[in-house]
């Protein structure tokens, strides 16, 4: 039975992350964390997550969260989830990084860390959304640019960062199939008299409205044609299960930082 540590354990994805986790044979919660000041602290993960209790109570503090973990699974906020990449370097405790909005630097000390455990972080923890971004990387290898590439994407309106992490993350595959980079491609703004497209750029739209768990569409426009390749994700155990996937991977790998191509062998 892997024993698996729930960091954020009280937002969205740890509230369907933890039913999954106790109806799994294989999976067992072994701890929970929420932040400082969380209503949440102090009560049973299972309980809050609609569940009979689990015996896991919800705590503040990294350390006593990873206790007796094989692998923790981070969604919380990027500042939140280095602390914790910090914690469980310390304790080599591979990690699941599914948090996105990673600055620079914040990028380059997980990388450090990975030197230390077994990390796999995505964009996106969807096995259809990893899927997509190996298709939309192969289209723009297979497509000139005469085709023009648009990334859409919409989330809820509590979503605090834009364009998406998965969005940037489709940026980044179809950057690479076009043999550039997103950051001398992208194109994340059009307002007023913006003239002509330029060839070969990456455009972004985004929409934050409602609650929409998560679409993204890939668009190749080209002459005569158009093509789409578009994932739409109806609920969040999409990500969930995901993660889960991710887990039971990284357990007992090698230290080293991975992504879910890595997981899925893409």
């Amino acid at each position: 039975m892997l024993k698996v540590a729930m960091l954020g354990a009280s937002g969205r994805m740890g509230r369907t992350i933890v039913p999954l986790l106790a109806a799994s044979s294989d999976l067992k919660l072994s701890g929970a964390l929420a932040a400082a000041q969380d209503p949440a602290l102090g009560k049973d993960a299972g309980a809050l997550a609609g569940l009979a209790p689990l015996g896991v109570a919800i705590t503040s503090d990294p350390w006593q969260a990873l206790d007796g973990a094989d692998a923790a699974i981070d969604f919380t906020l990027p500042a939140a989830s280095l602390v914790h990449a910090r914690a469980c370097g310390d304790r080599k405790v591979p990690l699941v990084i599914g948090t996105t909005g990673h600055d620079a630097p914040a990028r380059t000390e997980i990388e450090r860390i990975a030197a230390g455990i077994a990390l796999v972080m995505a964009p996106n923890m969807s096995l259809g959304v990893n899927l997509l971004f190996r298709l939309a990387e192969l289209g723009a290898r297979a497509l000139d640019d005469e085709y023009d590439i648009e990334i859409c994407e919409a989330h809820h309106r509590h979503k605090v960062d834009a364009p998406s992490g998965t969005a940037l993350g489709l940026g980044n595959a179809v950057a690479r199939g076009r043999g550039t980079t997103l950051e001398a491609s992208a194109e994340y703004a059009r307002h007023g008299a913006t003239g002509p497209r330029r060839r070969g750029t990456i455009g972004f739209s985004v929409v934050r409205g409602g609650d929409i768990v998560g679409d993204h569409r890939v668009i190749f426009a080209g002459p005569g044609e158009q093509i789409e390749l578009a994932h739409h994700a109806q609920d969040r155990s999409g990500f969930a299960r995901g993660a889960l996937t991710a887990a039971r991977w990284v357990a007992g790998r090698p230290p080293g930082l991975y992504s879910m191509m890595d997981v899925l062998g893409l």
